[in-house]
């Protein structure tokens, strides 16, 4: 039998998820709570296999119950099961260490599906959530030129080139005073120290490639 624990502020909603799973032949609802502070406390006395977490409730939110009861019983399975999912919501969550990441538009049998596959240790994350975390991943590996503007750009490929400041000046109309401050602003963002390094940076990442110039 798989034991859980529901934690969830909604009475109507939580009874509806123990009133499902309770007819599931494999899964015992052991203990309820309708806040984190007092189901954390649950928990870690009754030490279910599986947590059903909501994330926003008064006296104790979702986040910070799952932080104190993956602190002090690790072997514990914390599904969130929420109507949020924004990063602000998502990433601390995941990082306070839930284990699986479920809508609250998901229906009963995908609920119990995620209880028995998180006791088999297989994780569960709602497509939704899944895309903002990719979208946040994407972020935290973008490239340092992808904040150069479009004109910045110009300037780098040309500094690739071995062009002087006169000569960018020449190419691309523009005064010397103005192309001395976007390669000062191109260095910065790029965290380099000089034009050398600049002109090394394009060639290492295949810019003018990239460009199609």
């Amino acid at each position: 039998m798989i034991r859980i624990v529901v934690i969830d502020d909604h009475d109507i909603v939580r009874k509806g998820i123990i009133s499902f799973l309770q007819t599931e032949d494999d899964m015992e609802v052991i203990g309820q709570a309708n806040n984190g502070f007092d189901g954390a406390e649950l928990v870690l006395k009754e030490q279910p296999e599986v947590v059903l977490m909501d994330l926003i409730m008064e006296n104790g939110n979702g986040i910070e119950a799952t932080k104190q009861i993956m602190s002090a019983y690790p072997a514990c399975k914390v599904i969130i099961l929420t109507s949020y999912y924004d990063n602000e919501q998502v990433i601390p969550a995941l990082e306070a260490g839930a284990f699986s990441y479920l809508l609250k538009t998901s229906n009963a049998q995908e609920i119990a599906d995620a209880v028995r596959k998180a006791a088999k240790d297989e994780n569960v994350i709602e497509p939704k959530v899944a895309q903002k975390m990719m979208s946040r991943f994407r972020s935290a590996v973008k490239k340092p030129h992808e904040d150069l503007t479009e004109r910045e750009l110009e300037v780098l490929l040309c500094i690739g080139d071995g062009m002087t400041n006169q000569e960018i000046s020449e190419k691309l109309y523009i005064g010397i005073k103005t192309v001395k401050t976007h390669v000062s602003n191109i260095l910065s963002k790029l965290g380099v120290n000089d034009r050398t390094q600049a002109a090394v940076y394009v060639h290492r990442n295949q810019l003018f490639k990239a460009t199609g110039d």
